[in-house]
């Protein structure tokens, strides 16, 4: 082998084995989403978060659910494409690509509030499938109150995401491990105990197909901040999915100013636990909108 081929080999092999660069955050909500509703969470207040933070890509994804696909919630009703497309244009800088994303979600009927149509409008598509605490939307009364039930759904829900005609490539899969797949959110004993209930084998088969559709598996900073003795149960699903292969992207889930303020400390600790490298890096396709 020649000299020049080997300095690429061992370049590329560096490339791969540097550690995972927090360059990014892919889940970013403005004032347009109703959770937030806060007119200081601004585009230009998230630009100015990504600059001084050393960003290199936002993404806006507000919570939407378009016109054309029945079911929307009471909630989910007025934040359709027309009223979430306020947000563009987007304001740029050279240092930093704003990207125009979404949000959507997955009802107790297993239907995604965005069309096909509607794929082109958007850099990145984010949808949980763990959003268990909308009761009579996102799941049945009857099935909000069962802990096992909950653990069943969390496989049920994301193997008939993957089996969807979606654009996988840009597509990211967030929450995960959110105590929003409990019932009461606040109680953290309940919700540990039903992610322990979720077998090593179907997330091992799950993520197995993530993998191979390509689509990202989001680091959510509301997920990341947990206690160091609830490590190894909210981490266990993101350690099978990095050994399955599955690439990982970062969220803060910013709903207000104040949320930004820890995400990159919190996301380097999530990153170090997991031990991610650059080569586990989702990249969202470079299609601009």
């Amino acid at each position: 082998m020649k000299d020049s081929e080997l300095h690429t080999l061992k370049f590329h092999k560096k490339e791969k084995n540097m550690r995972f660069i927090i360059d990014h955050d892919y889940h970013i909500h403005s004032q347009l989403s109703e959770c937030s509703s806060d007119p200081e969470q601004t585009n230009e207040l998230i630009l100015k978060y990504a600059k001084e933070n050393g960003l290199s890509a936002i993404c806006l994804t507000d919570h939407y659910w378009d016109s054309a696909v029945p079911g929307a919630s009471s909630w989910y009703l007025p934040q359709n494409f027309k009223h979430i497309s306020q947000a563009k244009p987007l304001p740029q800088d050279t240092s930093v690509k704003f990207l125009f994303g979404c949000e959507t979600d997955m009802d107790m009927f297993l239907t995604v509030g965005i069309p096909q149509s509607r794929y082109d409008d958007f850099d990145f598509i984010i949808i949980p499938t763990t959003h268990l605490h909308m009761e009579g939307f996102t799941i049945s009364k009857e099935d909000a109150q069962s802990s096992e039930k909950r653990a069943k759904l969390w496989v049920e829900r994301l193997d008939t995401l993957l089996q969807l005609n979606l654009p996988f490539e840009k597509v990211g899969i967030a929450h995960l491990a959110s105590p929003l797949i409990n019932y009461k959110p606040q109680s953290r004993k309940d919700f540990l105990e039903t992610l322990d209930m979720i077998p090593s084998s179907e997330m091992k088969r799950l993520f197995t197909k993530a993998a191979r559709l390509g689509c990202g598996i989001e680091l959510n900073q509301h997920d990341m901040s947990f206690y160091d003795e609830e490590t190894d149960t909210v981490l266990r699903p993101f350690r099978i999915a990095k050994e399955c292969g599955c690439k990982f992207y970062l969220g803060s889930d910013a709903h207000h100013p104040k949320s930004f303020e820890n995400s990159k400390k919190i996301f380097e600790r999530a990153v170090s636990l997991l031990d991610l490298t650059e080569d586990d890096k989702f990249h969202i396709p470079h299609n601009h909108n």
